[in-house]
């Protein structure tokens, strides 16, 4: 049990000194990565921006993830649920558009009309408050290899085994504080878990208005 984001960032951000990562840059996913990514970045002596994917839900079920799209396009796919359920193609390629620029939309809203940060042969840790599933977090860490990461690392207080094991097939290194079992929503674990808003979104980026 994490009291806040903020006591949950300063745990992982010394989980990953304890382990000796370093990075070129700290990307959170926004919102409720960057409290947790502000400590991280501040020990990693790195700086902070964002990166962000919605999940595509299942026909008729939002709330059921069948994959998730970064906001350049990088998508994940769960083949085997899509598979079982017989998911057409058509609602796959309209569900990845939909949900890749409600990312866009999200990361346009904080960065404005500064620049993407250089990612190409960089070591970058990726932060969120925590991982159920790992949908969102998959897609986010295909962006960062696309974009031509070096080395990629997911770094979260926590998240269920299971998921975290999975994610290893998309990092270079997966850390965790806790695993906990058996696991319940990201939000059960802390004491406090409040919305973050936009504004202090950007606080925590140093950006305290979009740029125009």
């Amino acid at each position: 049990m994490f009291d806040d984001r903020a006591e949950a960032g300063d745990r992982l951000a010394a989980a990953l000194a304890d382990r000796d990562i370093d990075a070129d840059l700290v990307l959170a996913i926004p919102r409720g990565g960057l409290p947790v990514a502000r400590p991280v970045a501040d020990r990693l002596d790195a700086p902070l921006d964002i990166v962000a994917a919605k999940k595509m839900g299942m026909p008729g079920n939002a709330e059921f993830a069948i994959g998730a799209a970064a906001s350049d396009g990088s998508v994940w796919y769960n083949d085997e649920v899509i598979d079982r359920y017989g998911v057409e193609e058509s609602y796959l390629e309209e569900e990845r558009d939909r949900a890749a620029e409600t990312a866009r939309e999200k990361i346009d809203r904080y960065r404005g009309d500064r620049d993407p940060p250089e990612m190409a042969g960089k070591t970058v840790v990726v932060v969120d408050d925590g991982v159920a599933t790992g949908a969102t977090a998959r897609a986010c860490l295909r962006q960062v290899r696309n974009a031509g990461a070096d080395r990629v690392v997911l770094a979260v207080p926590l998240g269920p085994p299971d998921s975290l094991r999975a994610l290893e097939s998309e990092a270079d290194a997966v850390v965790a504080v806790e695993e906990p079992q058996p696991f319940n929503a990201v939000g059960a674990h802390y004491r406090t878990f409040d919305q973050v808003t936009d504004a202090e979104a950007m606080a925590y980026l140093g950006w305290e208005t979009p740029a125009e």
